[in-house]
């Protein structure tokens, strides 16, 4: 038979385990307790019997010059009578009772416990401790205690521990079935959020009622993830959408040029001119994908292995070389500020990539005449590179959708590209550990990305 769910968690396991080591330490602490009780009544008990013992050896010792039996024998009916709770024997060396309230007994000296359950004809007793001693006269005498109190007090011991025992494993079950309930009803929303998930319903998320405990420090994680999942599913559905969109009017275009040029006929010329333009609308998706994996591959963090320290100055200026003739070509200025020694930690081919799709953005958005800026600046630890200009710039409530796939200011899409220049360049700066910040340049856009400065580990401290 299966046990109910509230018994078979984690919870009240650990319950169990911690009521039996709450049991055990229970046991010890009652042996030790008792052990130290009975030892110190024992104690208490020897010491007095050996103190009236002495005192009656030494009375009849004093009144008798050596100790007379018969004078001895009366100072023992004498305690009898004004001593209660006291037991006391004197036999002579035949075995035969000559006072006290005791039966004849095998003389033992020392301390010693008197068998218990006893009937005498004057007293029944039960359980008696004391001390017995052998005379000159070879007869024996035996004072002791009754024991009845020290076995009340262990029975008392053993009751009160049993007592706490059975409440403490009482309220340690019932605090770990209530741990186990609270417990469950947290898995339990986990659980139900997770069956609605799976169900479609991406916005569920795991309820936090700010305890702060570990439970709803696992909540806020899980949420978190939940909403990076909800967001990467919405751009991969964004994704899909305009991958759609914008391979769409290529595609037609394609089918309709070549469907114009199969019902047309013409000659070689014409075909020729044709494969040209299709060849074109071809390139442009090759392109589109060829973007869209690399991005996917800077994504997956699988470039940061082949990272190393590199002269950042020395790629701009590879960079800024490059692109000249374009520049120059839109009649357009470059404007260059390079702090000298600048050495940052990345990939060599990727940071290439990144300043050249900011520079060939700022060239092909900006009209005639305009200026560009190229700048890179160490701050602190950092190293800071700016491609500015003076162009019509973004509006600030579009900076960040331009990072997304596809996204275009131009809604028409009738000039060339694919919207992917900059969700390049935030790719490769999200692999480098920054961010691709857009600001005003008032007039004209500003683009910063901060890199990590690979000189500053190495540099010599000041000196003091």
């Amino acid at each position: 038979m299966q046990l109910p769910k509230l018994f078979r968690t984690s919870s009240f396991r650990l319950t169990l385990l911690y009521a039996g080591l709450t049991g055990a330490s229970f046991l010890l602490l009652f042996g030790v307790v008792l052990w130290s009780t009975t030892r110190f009544m024992d104690r208490q008990i020897d010491v007095t019997v050996a103190s009236e013992l002495s005192e009656i050896v030494s009375d009849a010792q004093a009144d008798a010059q050596g100790g007379d039996l018969e004078h001895l024998r009366g100072i023992v009916r004498d305690m009898v009578g004004r001593s209660p709770g006291y037991h006391y024997l004197l036999q002579d060396a035949s075995g035969k009772v000559l006072a006290g309230n005791l039966p004849a007994t095998d003389p033992q000296t020392g301390v010693r416990e008197w068998p218990g359950s006893v009937k005498h004809p004057q007293q029944p007793f039960s359980g008696i401790r004391g001390r017995g001693t052998l005379l000159a006269s070879g007869a024996y005498l035996f004072v002791g205690l009754s024991s009845h109190q020290l076995h009340e007090m262990r029975e008392m011991v053993v009751r009160a521990f049993l007592s706490g025992l059975l409440l403490a494993m009482l309220l340690a079950l019932g605090g770990g079935a209530v741990m186990s309930l609270g417990v469950l009803r947290k898995i339990e929303a986990v659980s139900q959020t997770s069956r609605d998930i799976i169900g479609g319903d991406l916005q569920r998320r795991i309820p936090v009622r700010g305890g702060g405990d570990e439970f709803e420090h696992l909540a806020v994680s899980l949420n978190a993830m939940l909403d990076r999942i909800q967001a990467l599913m919405e751009g991969l559905r964004q994704v899909s959408t305009d991958i759609a969109h914008d391979l769409r009017t290529p595609l037609t275009r394609l089918r309709q040029r070549l469907e114009l040029a199969q019902r047309r006929g013409g000659g070689e010329r014409d075909f020729d001119a044709v494969l040209e333009a299709t060849l074109k609308d071809i390139d442009t998706i090759l392109e589109t994908f060829g973007a869209l994996l690399r991005i996917a591959q800077i994504e997956s963090g699988a470039r940061k292995s082949g990272f190393a320290a590199l002269d950042l100055g020395k790629l701009l200026q590879t960079v800024i070389e490059v692109y000249q003739p374009a520049l120059e070509e839109k009649g357009q200025t470059l404007g260059e500020s390079i702090d000298v020694g600048l050495r940052v930690r990345g990939d060599r081919e990727l940071l290439t990539q990144l300043f050249a799709n900011l520079l060939e953005n700022a060239i092909r958005h900006c009209p005639a005449g305009a200026h560009v800026e190229v700048s890179a600046r160490r701050r602190g630890e950092r190293v800071e590179v700016a491609v500015a200009d003076n162009g019509p710039g973004i509006p600030a409530e579009l900076r960040s959708k331009v990072l997304q796939r596809f996204f275009r200011l131009e809604t028409s899409r009738t000039t060339p590209g694919n919207g992917l220049g900059l969700s390049l360049v935030a790719a490769i700066a999200g692999l480098h550990d920054t961010q691709l910040d857009l600001a005003d340049n008032a007039p004209g856009l500003c683009a910063v990305v901060v890199l990590s400065d690979a000189s500053a580990a190495t540099r010599a401290p000041d000196a003091p």
